[in-house]
């Protein structure tokens, strides 16, 4: 019998439910979840879109009803791990990790980083199949779990970002604001621009299928670099001395850049470093506890590319090893 804490109850005690290993030769290997087509990278648009709310209505806001279910080596639900930690929520807002290595059968509950504390799933697919029954689509990180209607409420992490923020204002921390209403147009504009030509921008240089995508948007990640080195220049953050939400979206990339996004896709001869000031933002916010605890950088190495017959000539680079702890003053 499966228990609520995701251990099964063995009679005489209860032991920790773990799924098996993985086995690449018997599921076979994780695929691109359907984002990589005949005309490239194209990402598909987060299944699940639930709200948080403040007040009536939607899934209203409460300590201890929600759960999140992220991965270390996800960029995407990192993000929410930060914000998470930013604002204070930890303990109105709980949350899990799924083990790093995956098959076919996607995200699982292995005993690197524990057993599933609330359903006891062994699979993150469940978490699907029990909000749509017959789930057959990609699994994603970050998931956000009601507890009390049993279904995952979004996986969308732009949504979950700014509705951490919102939603439990009542119970964060009031210095921390990551969507002020002042700036709402202006972070609007700065999180679309970094989708498109950083957080998505390595994604659609590694899917081009034409030397011509190739270029164009490994381009575009190298031109933001450079746009955003030089308003680094003038501010400690984006948008001044207070980290907002765009900040925590650009990080993760940047964070992964070195180790994992430029191997993997070539896009550029130049590292993070390379950007001097883009480099020093970096490590200043990793030296906030928010972002150095939620990090491990080993989760961020992918294997070596292997050799493709796309006919694209691409650049070949190698991970970078990086300083991260180099003091730095943007004060």
């Amino acid at each position: 019998m499966t228990t609520g804490t995701g251990v099964a109850d063995s009679g005489s005690g209860r032991v920790p439910r773990y799924a098996s290993p993985v086995d690449v030769e018997r599921f076979g290997p994780y695929g691109h979840g359907g984002n990589q087509g005949p005309s490239g990278w194209c990402r598909a648009a987060a299944p699940f879109r639930g709200r948080l709310t403040a007040g009536a209505g939607g899934f209203r806001a409460e300590p201890g009803r929600y759960h999140l279910y992220l991965s270390w080596g996800c960029g995407w639900a990192q993000r929410i791990a930060i914000a998470r930690r930013l604002l204070g929520l930890e303990r109105v807002l709980t949350l899990s990790y799924v083990d790093d290595r995956r098959d076919a059968r996607g995200w699982a509950f292995r005993e690197r980083r524990g057993a599933d504390p609330v359903n006891g799933f062994l699979l993150l697919r469940e978490a699907y199949e029990a909000t749509a029954p017959g789930w057959s689509g990609h699994v994603s990180t970050p998931v956000l779990w009601d507890r009390h209607r049993r279904t995952i409420v979004s996986n969308d992490p732009s949504d979950l970002l700014v509705d951490l923020d919102h939603a439990f204002r009542r119970w964060s921390d009031p210095a921390v604001v990551l969507y002020p209403a002042d700036l709402a147009d202006e972070l609007s504009a700065m999180d679309s621009y970094l989708y498109e030509n950083v957080n998505d921008g390595v994604y659609r240089a590694d899917g081009a299928v034409t030397q011509s995508d190739y270029d164009t948007w490994s381009g575009k990640v190298v031109g933001a670099f450079e746009l955003l080195d030089g308003r680094l220049s003038r501010s400690r953050f984006l948008f001044g001395s207070s980290v907002t939400g765009s900040d925590i979206r650009l990080w993760t990339t940047l964070a992964r850049f070195d180790l994992a996004y430029n191997p993997a896709c070539g896009i550029s001869e130049r590292g993070l470093a390379d950007f001097p000031n883009l480099w020093d933002y970096a490590r200043d916010l990793y030296g906030h506890p928010a972002f150095r605890e939620t990090t491990d950088f080993d989760t961020f190495r992918f294997p070596p590319p292997g050799p493709r017959d796309d006919g694209i000539v691409r650049r070949r680079v190698d991970p970078r090893e990086e300083d991260w702890e180099k003091p730095v003053d943007r004060h």
